[in-house]
């Protein structure tokens, strides 16, 4: 994951810096951006894209898929001591239950801006 994010900030940085040389972007948002500062833009929206585009897939790869928790996964193993620790049931409002409903429906608008933002802010960082 960190070296596709490396990959493409590179690139993008590259593009900025030969664009704001030749001139290309002179009526552009970019155009009063140094080059850092365009950088950095740049990775902090792609931090929040990688964010918010790999909970999907993380939670795939967990187990909790669209259809129901898989088999043998780790999600199972989740629900399975949430069962036990609640007495053969699995809480409404439990990680699990959360973690399922999100698997199954996918992020609610307001779930996107936060773990956009949050990612975007973390990318940041990082440069």
């Amino acid at each position: 994951m960190e070296a596709i994010l490396a990959s493409s900030v590179t690139k993008i940085i590259t593009r900025v810096c030969l664009a704001k040389a030749s001139g290309a972007v002179s009526g552009s948002v970019l155009a009063g951006l140094s080059s850092v500062s365009a950088a950095k833009a740049a990775v902090a929206v792609i931090g929040g894209v990688v964010a918010v585009g790999s909970v999907p897939v993380v939670l795939g790869a967990m187990g909790f898929t669209g259809t129901g928790i898989a088999a043998s996964s780790v999600a199972a193993k989740m629900m399975s001591a949430a069962a036990i620790a609640n007495g053969g049931g699995v809480a409404a409002g439990s990680l699990v239950a959360t973690l399922q409903s999100v698997g199954a429906a996918g992020l609610s608008l307001s779930s996107k801006v936060v773990l956009g933002s949050a990612g975007s802010a973390l990318a940041s960082l990082m440069v």
